[in-house]
């Protein structure tokens, strides 16, 4: 598997203007967030890039790329039909080609010295397989992500076979169909926001497309949940966090994951603790 594609997803009524906003990496340098996934797809050595836009969206997001928008290739998703759907519209981009997916309002923070794509990355070609990214999850976030069951790969504590897909689950259906051996109880194996997805994903895709027609609603989660029904498919648990930038203080905790691990560390730590320190004082006047 040669996986030398990537297709960023940014075209959702709710993330639009997600990818432009600034912060600050980890290198101390400014970065749109659009930059900084494109650099994380970038360190797992793929060479295309795809931003999949709402309609309008071209130039701002190619000014936020700053010196990759070169490297980028921009597709318009004509109709809000679905996350799927956003997807399936780089189906002439990526071809007949594995691709590197992401999301374009998360963001990732590796615990070791490779970035979390390219973890993934190798496994998927290690495997021959598609492989998400996955981290166990508490229950009570199960209403914002897509979540996995399956087993551990015999040998593997951070590799899972995928039997089945959800998107968005009920503590209780998750409870039923969704419990993975060897969890904390109440944590679930949620996406990462990060895939290496094979050509029958698009096959798939195509068909759930085609039968949603123009009411759209077209998932991904619900292409995966065929996907492990068809072939290997894989779930890497990530010794990394991931922050969704769309959620009420996503950004702010965002930056903080980025500055609390980055080369400005003691300097961020440091006015975090006079920022506190002011505000007990201020407190303990009144």
């Amino acid at each position: 598997m040669n996986i030398r594609k990537a297709v960023i997803t940014a075209a959702g009524r709710n993330q639009r203007t997600l990818p432009v906003q600034l912060l600050i990496d980890r290198d101390g340098a400014e970065k749109s967030v659009l930059q900084i996934l494109v650099e994380e797809a970038l360190s797992a050595g793929v060479e295309d890039i795809a931003v999949v836009v709402a309609p309008g969206d071209q130039a701002p997001y190619a000014k936020s790329a700053s010196g990759h928008a070169g490297r980028l290739c921009f597709i318009s998703q004509e109709q809000p039909l679905g996350y799927g759907h956003a997807v399936y519209c780089a189906r002439d981009f990526v071809g007949d080609a594995p691709f590197l997916h992401l999301v374009g309002d998360h963001l990732h923070v590796s615990r070791d010295d490779e970035s979390c794509a390219r973890q993934l990355v190798k496994v998927a070609q290690a495997e021959d397989c598609a492989v998400s990214a996955v981290q166990a999850t508490r229950e009570n976030l199960l209403p914002y992500y897509g979540v996995v069951g399956g087993r551990r790969v015999p040998g593997r504590k951070d590799l899972y076979l995928v039997e089945t897909v959800a998107e968005k689950p009920t503590p209780t259906e998750a409870e039923l169909r969704l419990i993975v051996p060897g969890l904390r109880a109440g944590h679930y194996l949620c996406f990462f926001g990060m895939h290496v997805l094979t050509p029958t994903v698009m096959e798939i895709l195509a068909q759930q497309v085609a039968d949603a027609g123009e009411r759209g609603g077209v998932t991904l989660s619900a292409a995966l949940a065929v996907l492990a029904t068809r072939e290997k498919y894989l779930a890497l648990e990530e010794r990394a966090w991931r922050y969704d930038v769309g959620v009420k203080y996503g950004l702010l905790t965002a930056q903080l994951a980025l500055a609390l691990s980055g080369q400005d560390r003691e300097d961020v730590l440091a006015r975090l603790l006079e920022l506190v320190a002011q505000r007990e004082l201020g407190a303990g006047r009144r």
